[in-house]
């Protein structure tokens, strides 16, 4: 059995899920482990608390581990555990993402997996059946019908701005000066060159920010979602044309999810400051992807 830990955000819990449904179409016994939004010390580390909002999608289905099938894996914890642990250190079959992308995943037969896995190369070839799973519930709110038929009447992009956690000072070490502001002017600059007539909409967790930076008439800052309801901005992204990311799994999927077939998508060349960017590979693993760095350079 292989079981893969679910945790972190939305965007990390769909790619928790979008690897389980890979393994499952390949034959593989898998199971999700939702222990770690079950118990309150398991995120003590966390920026903000995370919610099981994977269970929001009307489609999506899964079978959750059991504590006796987790601990087959992992082992016990406690004194016992511990000296087993250091006694049999084969008996832990745990694996944990320490690269781009783990072929050998697919290989496992008996493992606990640890890892974000945001790599398209992973799930690509299922995409389709993951976005008939991952259905949104009707909002509730008339202005996003609205907003997502003026998107899907004109040339539209969406453009994500993550600020909020990453300013805090940990996390700016990991994901600051990535997507800055250079590389949101050439990622709209690219866009424009092939779509003169492009209106970009502007997504952000920092409304009075975007507002005083994208006041001119080819944007709209949305700001239709709050609290719960911002999961409705990853709705709002796929139904935009093209899309523009920031180093975050959140808008990852708003341009995942979005049908266009002749769709441009653009991210941050890389998605934290660990990473070292290879065009080569990054293009064969993310493929239809366009890449720009941090001082806005198609690379």
């Amino acid at each position: 059995m292989i079981i893969i830990q679910l945790a972190g955000g939305l965007g990390n819990q769909m790619q928790q899920y979008a690897l389980y449904r890979k393994l499952l179409s390949l034959g593989k016994e898998a199971r999700l482990d939702i222990s770690w939004f079950q118990e309150e010390d398991r995120q003590k580390n966390v920026y903000a608390r995370r919610d099981l909002e994977l269970n929001y999608f009307e489609n999506v289905e899964y079978e959750a581990c059991t504590e006796e099938e987790r601990k087959a894996l992992i082992g016990s914890g406690g004194l016992v555990g511990k000296i087993k642990g250091k006694l049999f250190p084969g008996a832990k079959k745990i694996f944990r993402e320490s690269e781009m992308y783990h072929p050998e995943i697919f290989d496992f037969e008996d493992r606990y997996l640890c890892g974000y896995f945001a790599c398209e190369k992973y799930y690509a070839d299922i995409m389709e059946t993951l976005r008939k799973q991952f259905i949104f519930p009707e909002s509730g709110n008339p202005e996003n019908e609205k907003m997502a038929e003026r998107m899907q009447n004109g040339e539209s992009v969406s453009v994500h701005i993550r600020r909020g956690d990453y300013l805090d000072a940990e996390n700016t070490a990991m994901f600051g000066n990535i997507c800055t502001e250079e590389y949101y002017k050439g990622a709209i600059r690219e866009m424009k060159q092939i779509y003169p007539s492009a209106h970009f909409y502007v997504f952000s967790d920092d409304i009075p920010y975007v507002k005083g930076k994208y006041g001119g008439e080819e944007f709209t800052v949305v700001d239709i979602n709050r609290g719960k309801d911002s999961f409705y901005d990853m709705w709002l992204m796929s139904k935009c044309r093209h899309n523009i990311c920031a180093n975050s799994t959140f808008s990852f999927w708003g341009a995942r999810l979005n049908r266009n077939k002749e769709k441009i998508v653009m991210r941050p060349s890389i998605h934290k400051n660990s990473q070292k960017f290879e065009p080569e590979r990054m293009h064969e693993l993310w493929q239809g992807w366009v890449f720009l760095n941090n001082r806005g350079e198609v690379v």
